[in-house]
C-alpha cells in the first residue's frame, strides 16, 4: 500500500484541525516528485500530509491571504508560501516559473483560529468589531455592508448566501433601524437584528454571519475564478480535491467538474451537443466525515470533499 493510501496521523493544532485529512490525501494520489498547491494553507495540516508524501524533488506552493496563517509556515525548503487569495493562483505560479502542477487542494472552511479570535468578527460567541475580512489588507468590512447596502442588496445576500428564512424582513428591519442604531460591533449588530431573529437564535445568527462573511470576502467569486484556471493549470492525470462547507460552494464545484460550467445542465433528450470533457470524477458523490471524525471535530459535520482528475 502506498504512502498516500495508508492512514496518516492527522496533524492537530490550536489553529485548525484539518478535515477529511486522509480522504483528501488519498484522493490526490500524490506523486513523490510532483508539484502541488494548497490553496488554503491555514494551519498547514493538509500541507504537512502532502509534504510527507513528496520526495526531495517534490514542491508545494501554499496560498493563504490571512496574515495569521504565515505564522504557521512550515520550515521546509520544498515549500513556497504565497500570501495571496487563491483566485490569483495561475498568476503567482507563473511568477515562480511554474506553468502546470500535479495536484491542487482547497479546504474552503473558516479555520478554528479565525472563529476563536474575537477580534476577527467571524463568530457569534464573542464581541468584537463586525469585521470578517480574511485579508486585513482590504478595507471593506461586514460593518460597511450593514451600513451601506440597499434593502434589495441585503435581501439577496441573506437569501442566497445564508438561506435565511425571513431574509426580506431582516433586510427591511436593518435599513429602517440602522439610522439610529449602530452596528460597528458583533453585540451591536446582534441587538440591531434581535427583534426579527426566527427559530433557534444560534442557528439563525450563524446563517446571517455566513452570508456576511461570504459577501465581505467575495468567496463565491474567488472560487469561480480559481476553478476556471484549473483546466489549464493541471497536468493530464493531475487531480484537484476541494472541501466545501455549504451547498452553494458544493453545487459550484459539482457542476464545474461534471459540466465545465457553474450551472445545472438540463436533461434534454432532444439536445446532443458534444462538449469537450476536461474532468473525470474520482468521487461520484461527495465524501463526508466518518462518525469517528465527527466525534473528534464537530466542525467537520458539514464538510464535503469532491475529487476530479484532469483528462
Amino acid at each position: 500500500m502506498s504512502e498516500t493510501n495508508s492512514k496518516q496521523q492527522i496533524p492537530s493544532s490550536d489553529y485548525h484541525i484539518p478535515v477529511l485529512y486522509n480522504e483528501t490525501l488519498h484522493g490526490l494520489a500524490i506523486k513523490p516528485n510532483g508539484i502541488y498547491v494548497d490553496c488554503t494553507f491555514g494551519g498547514g495540516g493538509h500541507s504537512k500530509g502532502v509534504l510527507e508524501s513528496l520526495n526531495a524533488d517534490g514542491q508545494l506552493f501554499a496560498f493563504d491571504q490571512d496574515a495569521d496563517a504565515q505564522n504557521n509556515m512550515l520550515q521546509d525548503e520544498r515549500v513556497v508560501f504565497v500570501p495571496q487569495n487563491f483566485r490569483h493562483i495561475q498568476r503567482f505560479l507563473r511568477l515562480n516559473k511554474v506553468q502546470q502542477v500535479d495536484g491542487v487542494l482547497a479546504d474552503l472552511g473558516v479555520s478554528s483560529h479565525q472563529f476563536d479570535e474575537g477580534t476577527r468578527g467571524f463568530s457569534i460567541r464573542f464581541d468584537g468589531p463586525l469585521d470578517m475580512r480574511m485579508d486585513a489588507r482590504q478595507t471593506f468590512t461586514a460593518a460597511d455592508i450593514i451600513k451601506t447596502y440597499t434593502e434589495q442588496q441585503l435581501h439577496k445576500m441573506f437569501e442566497q448566501y445564508g438561506e435565511v428564512s425571513n431574509s426580506k424582513t431582516l433586510a427591511k428591519h436593518i435599513v429602517e433601524h440602522r439610522k439610529h442604531q449602530q452596528a460597528q460591533t458583533i453585540e451591536q449588530f446582534k441587538m440591531l437584528i434581535h427583534p426579527v431573529v426566527k427559530g433557534n437564535p444560534n442557528k439563525y445568527l450563524a446563517q446571517v454571519f455566513q452570508a456576511l462573511r461570504i459577501e465581505v470576502n467575495d468567496e463565491m467569486g474567488a472560487l469561480k475564478e480559481m476553478l476556471q484556471q484549473l483546466t489549464a493549470l493541471l497536468k493530464p492525470g493531475g487531480r484537484v480535491a476541494i472541501i466545501t462547507f455549504h451547498s452553494l460552494e458544493d453545487r459550484l464545484v459539482k457542476n464545474f467538474f461534471r459540466n465545465g460550467t457553474f450551472d445545472e445542465e438540463p436533461d434534454n433528450p432532444f439536445m446532443s451537443v458534444a462538449k469537450e470533457k476536461h474532468w473525470k470524477l474520482v468521487t461520484k458523490k461527495p465524501v463526508t466525515a466518518t462518525d469517528e471524525e465527527l466525534k473528534r471535530n464537530k466542525r467537520s459535520r458539514s464538510a464535503k470533499l469532491r475529487v476530479a482528475e484532469r483528462m
